[in-house]
C-alpha cells in the first residue's frame, strides 16, 4: 500500500504542481464553459482525460509507442489553447449531445498528449519495476482526484462571479478563456520547437 500511496501523491503532485500549471490551464480551460448543474459533464471531461493521460504512460512504460519530448512540449500549451477557442463555439452552439461527443473525442486526444509530456519521468520511475499496472493505476488516482477538485474550484469560481457578481455566462466564459490564453501564450511561444 505504501508504494500505492506514493504514486496516488505522485498523480496528485502531478496535477498540482503551480511550478508547472499547464495542466491546471488546461483544466481550467476544460471547465471554463460549464456551470455546477452541469458538472456530470465536465468531471466526466476529466475522467476521459485521466484514462486517455495513463494509456499513454502505458505506452510509453512497455515501450510501445513514444513521441518526442520537444514536440509534446510545444503541444501541450497547443491543446490549452484549442480548449480556449472551443470554448467560444460552445458558448455560441451550445454543447449538443454532438458537440459533448466531440469534446469527450478532443479531451481524450488531448489527454494522449499531456500524458507522454509525463512519460519520460514516469519512465525513470517506473525502471526496474515488474508490476507497473498497480503504480499506474495509483498515479492515476492522484491525477482524477486532483482534477475533480480543480473542476469543482473553477465551477465555484464561475458560480460566484456569474450568480453572486451577476456576471452572464456568455461575458464569464469569453473572459476566463482569454485569460487562459493570455496565460498559456508565453508557454507556447518558449515551447515552440523551430
Amino acid at each position: 500500500m505504501d508504494d500505492t500511496w506514493f504514486y496516488i501523491k505522485l498523480g496528485l503532485e502531478h496535477v498540482l504542481d503551480l511550478g508547472a500549471y499547464d495542466h491546471i490551464l488546461f483544466l481550467t480551460a476544460l471547465a471554463i464553459p460549464f456551470t455546477f448543474k452541469e458538472w456530470k459533464k465536465v468531471v466526466l471531461l476529466a475522467t476521459v482525460f485521466t484514462i486517455a493521460h495513463c494509456a499513454s504512460l502505458l505506452l510509453s512504460v512497455y515501450d510501445v509507442f513514444r513521441v518526442d519530448v520537444g514536440l509534446i512540449e510545444f503541444l501541450i500549451p497547443v491543446t490549452i489553447i484549442l480548449t480556449v477557442f472551443f470554448n467560444k463555439f460552445s458558448i455560441n452552439d451550445g454543447l449538443t449531445s454532438l458537440g459533448l461527443y466531440l469534446h469527450i473525442l478532443v479531451t481524450a486526444f488531448f489527454g494522449l498528449i499531456h500524458g507522454f509530456g509525463f512519460s519520460n519521468y514516469f519512465n525513470m520511475l517506473m525502471a526496474g519495476e515488474e508490476q507497473k499496472l498497480m503504480p499506474l493505476f495509483g498515479f492515476a488516482l492522484g491525477i482524477e482526484f486532483s482534477q475533480v477538485f480543480i473542476i469543482l474550484m473553477v465551477l465555484l469560481i464561475a458560480y460566484i462571479v456569474q450568480d453572486v457578481f451577476r456576471v452572464d455566462n456568455t461575458r464569464f466564459v469569453r473572459m476566463a478563456s482569454i485569460l487562459v490564453a493570455i496565460i498559456t501564450i508565453p508557454m507556447l511561444i518558449t515551447a515552440f520547437p523551430w
